[in-house]
This record gives structure tokens, sequence and C-alpha cells, in this order.
């Protein structure tokens, strides 16, 4: 073997040995260093302050959930858009709605997302419509948070407030939007996420399916319900919705809706029960 064929292969090993660092090795002690490092106290007020059932968490669900928001934070950028600031409490508040959902969970903790853009309020979308006639017109659209599958997540300040200072309406964007970012994780937006391996596709199927055809009746029939109508608008936007019900109102959700609540609770792995108040306990 002469020393060009030795040098080729050299390169090449080195080249291996770069990409086994890179790809393996320094993501691993990047999210070791990372996990070590103190959550700022600063954050910290801004998260019992802006994420009210923290305090009725686990200290190890905590804990937990401040190395979710530590992990979010790097891997994360946010884009102010129309003039929004960017501070440590838009950072810190949807941080932690984001990581709320990634609890207890294995996950890849939304790797294909890149950006989540902020805006002041509700931004306009346009896009196509096709009336019952076939005919295409093009509409804008105000919108208070939307989750894109290339990488971002648009999300409008005012909504976000809103959701945070009622947590238990049943109605928060942030939480919202993130859930179509799990249902994504399966390649393809339809209200069937990944499920665990102890969970059943078939029985989340049917349950899931039930409950949206119920929906969907009740809506037409102007009948008031627990879930908010707007999940009667197709499976992805249902899952979104009940997932924003079962940690606002995880007592009324497992007692009007018990098997959905089931599988929600087995696919997200905790009890949002345990952190807030039961309104059906006597006094």
């Amino acid at each position: 073997m002469d020393s060009r064929s030795i040098l080729v292969i050299a390169l090449l090993w080195l080249i291996v040995v770069a990409v086994v660092l890179l790809l393996f090795v320094w993501p691993r002690y990047r999210r070791r260093k990372l996990d070590a490092t103190p959550f700022p106290h600063e954050w910290l007020l801004l998260l019992r302050e802006n994420l009210t059932i923290y305090r009725g968490m686990w200290p190890d669900q905590q804990a937990q959930l401040r190395r979710l928001i530590m992990r979010f934070l790097a891997d994360k950028k946010f884009v102010g858009c129309a003039g929004q600031v960017i501070d440590d409490n838009v950072r810190i508040t949807i941080a932690a709605h984001a990581s709320l959902l990634l609890l207890n969970r294995p996950t890849n903790e939304y790797h294909d997302l890149n950006y989540i853009l902020v805006y002041p309020t509700d931004f306009l979308v346009r896009r196509e419509e096709r009336d019952e006639s076939g005919l295409v017109s093009e509409g804008a659209h105000a919108l208070s948070g939307e989750s894109w599958d290339n990488g971002k997540v648009i999300l409008a300040w005012e909504s976000v407030v809103a959701g945070i200072r009622n947590f238990g309406d049943g109605d928060n964007v942030v939480l919202h939007e993130f859930a179509h970012q799990l249902d994504h994780e399966s390649g393809i937006t339809n209200g069937a996420p990944i499920l665990g391996q102890n969970q059943s596709y078939d029985t989340w199927s049917s349950v899931l399916a039930d409950e949206y055809a119920a929906l969907c009746q009740a809506c037409d029939e102007n009948r008031q319900t627990l879930i908010d109508p707007y999940g009667a608008t197709n499976p992805a936007e249902f899952f979104a919705v009940v997932t924003e019900t079962f940690y606002e109102r995880a007592h009324e959700l497992a007692h009007h809706h018990p098997a959905l609540f089931e599988q929600l609770q087995a696919y997200f792995r905790v009890d949002p029960r345990e952190w807030q108040p039961n309104p059906y306990q006597e006094s």
C-alpha cells in the first residue's frame, strides 16, 4: 500500500471519528452540561407566575420540567415579529407550556422544531379556499397560533397571555399548537400521534373517533360542550383541543369523558388532576 492510499484511509477514519463526535458524543456532553446548569432564580419566578399549576406539581416533576425548559431554550430560536420584543418573560412562558407536554414521556423534544415566531396580536394568514361548487378563492384569516411542519410554530403573544391568566378555561394557544407538533411526529398531522408501547392504536382510534363524532353531533345540535367546538373541525384539531382540556380542565374531562381522559392520561403519562382543585369534591 503506497503512502497516498494510507493518507486517504487516514482521512476517511478522521471523517468517521468527526461524524461520531458531532452526532453522538457532543450532543450527550452538551446535554449533561446543560442539565447540570442551575435554573436561574429570575426564570423560576417567571415560571411560578406564568404556569400556575407548577406549584401543585411534585418536586421531581418540577425538577424535570425545569430541565426540559432549559433544553428547549437552548435548542429553539425565538423570533419577534411585527415589533414583538422577545424577553425572558416571553421565552420562559412559552417554553414552560410547551415542555409541560413532554413530562414523563420518551420524546424527541420537538426535534424538528427550530423557530418560534411571536407576534404581538393575531396575525393574518392568506389561504386558498374551495367552496361547495369547487370555486377556489383566496381568503385572509386572523389567527392566534399556527403549527407548521417545516420547523416553525407561530404564536400571538396577546393570546398566550390570555391563556395563562385563566389556566382552567380550556383555552391555551401554546398547548394547542405544540400538541400539533407532537401529532406531526408520526409524519402526518391527523390526530394520531406516536403512542407508547403499552398503548393500543386500535383503542386510541376507537375512543377518539367516538368522542370526535359525539362533539360534531353536539355542535350540529347547538348543544353546549366541555370540549371546545373548534375540535369538531377535523381529527387533528380535535386532538389539539382535547389536549388543552386535559391539562386545564382535567377533573371535568375525567368526569364527563372518562374513556377519553384515560387515553390522554396514558399518552401524556401525567394526571393533571393532581395539580388542580377538584370542583366535584365536597367542601
